[in-house]
């Protein structure tokens, strides 16, 4: 009697709604990875390298990086297909503490604080039009946060519909910026080749890290197509389908990009920009590119913070109804079949991120360090689940276990770099992940006694 009373009845509780297709996989998974980053970090690496040559090696070693991750995840997609990703993942292979931690992470750090950062770039950029005061530029974050916070709310449909809008955009934005700097560029002589040494140093070693970590950070986002498992028509096929497109589409992008940027601009002329994309605009066509392009990354960082409410709660909604988190959490609204609860959480801590930390560069630090813990985990948990199964009805990715192997070694290697040469920062972030540990604890209590 006491245990029926303790668990949630799911019985007449409604379901959610199975509308996703491969559009709508690939649309998710590239409107959530092309954010910001590809229009922020350039400049940043620019100053940790001396050569377009060293970088742009390093974008495609990136990109190869997690173009293997795509394949280890369209693998776990695919054997458990169920909303909630690499919640999914981990608790499943390594016990609900484990999954705790990782819905934990998400919420109080990773993809909440990736909402807050991406709302502030989108009104920088409105910026660009209309001058802001302090206030109004908080309150106009607040309220991106908020109207994308409703269009997920009330139903998949409008927030998807959204998502391919937008992914649309920037894509074709970014090949319109590549396409120009191919045509454009004309006779003037490219600045490939410029060299320059340094501005920050710190060692051969630590200068890679710093610049694999940023370029890691513009691909964040390629890990959530399994959020919404739960959502798809067919998750054994879209799941595979849309990383593998998406992968390819991403990398092919940013590379194309990163090849104009220098070209148009020098590794000099990088290090002295703040909206690189809009100065290579504005030197290929003027300032009406310039322009064009504050609109392209006003649709992208939204888009992205779309697609990630599009994922993340469905994380909480999970863990909730595992019985890992408030129960008030596994709810299904009855008309919009929509995790709602759990969007509005994320919404009000994205809002209370952004209002107490307030700059993108504080509120984004810490973030590929935490999320590489648990590519880890994800990693160790294909090792555990090929173990435990060998069936072949799966989609089963290639060059098993040399690729997962090589990928674990890179991320391993990552952390300790990382963690050796920003100890105080990494310290920082491992606290703000172990603050879930009290709450892990008491959850798997309950469950025990339950």
């Amino acid at each position: 009697m006491n245990q029926s009373k303790s668990k949630p009845n799911h019985e007449n509780q409604p379901s959610l709604k199975r509308a996703l297709g491969v559009f709508d996989g690939i649309a998710i998974l590239v409107g959530i990875t092309i954010g910001a980053g590809i229009y922020s970090t350039p400049q940043i690496i620019a100053r940790y390298q001396t050569s377009f040559e060293s970088i742009i090696s390093l974008w495609i070693l990136v990109g190869i990086f997690v173009f293997i991750g795509g394949l280890i995840y369209a693998e776990l997609g695919t054997r458990l297909p169920n909303t909630g990703g690499e919640y999914v993942y981990i608790h499943r292979c390594f016990g609900p503490f484990a999954g705790f931690m990782f819905g934990w992470a998400q919420l109080f750090i990773i993809r909440t604080s990736a909402a807050a950062g991406l709302a502030l770039i989108t009104v920088n950029y409105i910026g660009y039009f209309i001058e802001l005061s302090k206030l109004e530029h908080t309150l106009l974050a607040l309220l991106v946060i908020v109207f994308l916070g409703v269009l997920n709310y009330i139903g998949i449909e409008k927030a998807s519909f959204y998502q391919k809008l937008s992914t649309v955009v920037k894509i074709g934005g970014l090949f319109l910026l590549v396409a120009a700097g191919i045509i454009l560029i004309g006779d003037e002589a490219s600045l490939l080749d410029t060299t320059a040494p340094a501005v920050i140093d710190f060692g051969p070693i630590g200068n890679t890290v710093a610049v694999l970590m940023m370029i890691v950070f513009s691909h964040t986002g390629w890990d959530r197509i399994g959020y919404s498992a739960g959502e798809m028509k067919n998750p054994r096929r879209v799941i595979p389908l849309s990383l593998l497109i998406g992968m390819g589409i991403i990398i092919l992008l940013y590379t194309s990009a990163n090849f104009i940027y220098y070209q148009t601009l020098g590794i000099d002329g990088l290090r002295t920009s703040t909206i690189v994309a809009s100065d290579t605009a504005t030197k290929l066509v003027g300032p009406t590119g310039a322009a064009l392009i504050a609109i392209l990354v006003m649709i992208s960082a939204s888009g992205s913070i779309n697609g990630t409410m599009m994922t993340a709660p469905r994380v909480y909604y999970a863990m909730a109804k595992d019985g890992l988190f408030f129960r008030w959490l596994d709810h299904i609204h009855p008309k919009y079949q929509t995790p709602s609860r759990a969007i509005l959480v994320h919404c009000l801590w994205a809002a209370v991120i952004l209002i107490m930390r307030g700059q993108f560069q504080v509120i984004a630090a810490g973030m590929v360090f935490a999320i590489l813990i648990f590519y880890a985990f994800t990693t160790l948990a294909l090792f555990k689940l090929r173990h435990a199964n060998a069936e072949t009805n799966y989609y089963r990715m290639p060059f098993y276990p040399i690729l997962p192997g090589i990928y674990l070694a890179g991320i391993v290697l990552l952390l300790i770099f990382r963690a050796w040469y920003e100890w105080e920062n990494s310290l920082i972030d491992i606290g703000m992940i172990a603050t879930g540990i009290p709450f892990a604890l008491f959850w798997n209590r309950k469950i025990r006694k339950n």
